[in-house]
């Protein structure tokens, strides 16, 4: 059996990138029983990382084994106040490389909080050592890892939950349901929005990495040259390079609930595009801070989304999901709205299937028996729902520049479509104030995707297929879905 080490683990790694060396012998995972100690670690315990550390620690016979994190300050404050919390029950290391907690013979689990560029190459890592994982949203940076990752959970058995934890919802799962089994009758559409206020994070020149800092742990995989301090520790969020924008940050949990509705044989959009634009702000960002996606699905029906992040007064925040059905009903803050009526009755419908227990418990119970398909949000969920913000994203990415004015969108006769765009449209123009033709919206091309390759095709497919798979610094290399 392949002893996963450091040293292998970066042979590995090597080998990914120049395709020498196949890795892959499977790693047992420990049977537990139910009163076993669960044993975990955490990688990325700034931030989303306190979550894990609490919601960990309120299960039963859970040990929270290792903190993982490159920042020396931040591991060195969380180990201490962990220390106080758990008050001498049992030891916590804290550690920097998460290769040294997967080397842990009787190590469990690890969650993951990392920024997004890590999260595939984490969960692939942990899987190969037999570690079930917890990966926050999204599960992948780019839509070939996470592929890889999905095919890692297959390989080596392990259960992988997504950080969706409105999976772990039983109303979201009963009205789901309801709607695949006709109840509203057919969905046409499923709207998700993601709009929270936020604000500009100006401009940080390039600069030395603090001696606090791992700067190659930090950067892992993603190819970044200059450290500035708008990467540390939350606005890599809004560079390409190490993280996705709102679409695939909060959106992925409405893109998720979103695509969680439609009927269940549907996997990846075969259409989609985007337009959208980072308004205002004139900063270091990269990402759109506003944004409308649609994409459309084998069987006809539709995924809209919605990005706002700006902020004025009367801002209408919005993290909340919407259905719109063939016969002209909907359903608008758990209420349905037959065809024409302003009147909505409030729903009432039994619980969904779930495991329950929350998104901890959850995970723990599917650990514990050892049954991936337990898992409230598994692997093949989170790589579906990541997939369809990707998609949004790559069209944005290859837009072309257009006047802000109600022309811009390209709908073709999609009328539904041009109405929930003109919404967004007349609040940037009334509510940010961006004057028509004062501005230029970023129009991304209709892009043509193949569920079963997971490849663009057609018009674009050149220039799209380029942003399938991020380059990889040496040492930190996806391996091929056939060396994983």
């Amino acid at each position: 059996m392949l002893q996963m080490t450091r040293r292998n683990f970066l042979k590995c790694s090597l080998a990914a990138s120049s395709t020498l060396l196949i890795c892959g012998t499977r790693a047992p995972t420990r049977v537990l029983g139910a009163n076993d100690r669960f044993r975990v670690a955490i990688a990325g315990v700034n931030g989303r990382g306190n979550n894990h550390i609490d919601g960990f620690l309120g299960q039963p016979n859970v040990e929270i084994a290792y903190l993982i994190d490159p920042d020396r300050t931040v591991l060195a404050r969380k180990a201490e106040s962990l220390k106080t919390k758990i008050g001498g029950k049992y030891d916590c290391k804290g550690i920097s490389d998460v290769r040294e907690a997967l080397e842990d013979k009787n190590l469990d689990a690890i969650s993951i909080a990392t920024p997004n560029h890590w999260h595939s190459l984490m969960t692939i890592w942990a899987a190969q050592a037999g570690k079930h994982v917890y990966v926050e949203k999204p599960m992948s940076h780019d839509i070939a890892e996470g592929r890889v990752a999905l095919e890692a959970q297959k390989k080596y058995g392990v259960v992988v939950q997504h950080g969706t934890q409105s999976r772990s919802n039983a109303s979201i799962a009963g009205l789901h349901e309801a709607i695949q089994a006709g109840k509203f009758g057919r969905l046409k559409i499923s709207y998700g929005y993601a709009c929270k206020p936020r604000d500009s994070i100006g401009f940080k020149s390039p600069s030395a990495p603090p001696e606090h800092l791992d700067w190659n742990l930090w950067r892992g995989p993603a190819v970044i040259n200059e450290f500035h301090g708008n990467l540390v520790h939350y606005n890599w969020h809004w560079f390409w390079v190490t993280g996705n924008g709102e679409l695939n940050n909060q959106g992925t949990h409405q893109l998720d609930i979103a695509r969680w509705a439609l009927d269940t044989d549907q996997t990846h959009p075969v259409r989609a595009m985007a337009i959208g634009g980072r308004f205002k702000w004139a900063d270091q960002g990269e990402t759109p801070n506003t944004l409308f996606g649609l994409a459309e699905f084998p069987n006809g029906q539709q995924v809209f989304f919605n990005v706002r992040n700006v902020n004025f007064k009367g801002y209408a925040q919005q993290v909340e999901n919407e259905y719109y059905f063939e016969d002209g009903g909907k359903i608008i803050k758990n209420k349905y709205y037959s065809k024409g009526s302003n009147e909505g009755e409030p729903l009432t419908l039994p619980k969904g299937k779930i495991t329950p227990g929350g998104n901890w418990a959850s995970f723990i119970a599917a650990c514990r028996a050892s049954k991936p398909e337990m898992a409230n949000g598994n692997a093949m969920d989170a790589h579906y729902g990541c997939v369809l913000g990707h998609v949004m994203n790559n069209s944005y990415r290859l837009g072309e520049k257009a006047p802000f004015n109600a022309k811009a969108g390209r709908f073709g006769d999609n009328k539904t479509a041009y109405e929930h765009f003109m919404k967004v449209h007349a609040m940037m123009r009334d509510g940010v104030g961006i004057p028509e033709d004062g501005a230029d919206y970023t129009v991304g091309p209709w892009l043509t995707f193949d569920p079963k390759s997971e490849r663009f095709i057609g018009e674009h497919a050149s220039e799209a297929n380029q942003l399938l798979k991020d380059t990889c610094r040496t040492g930190f290399g996806i391996p091929a879905v056939d060396k994983v």
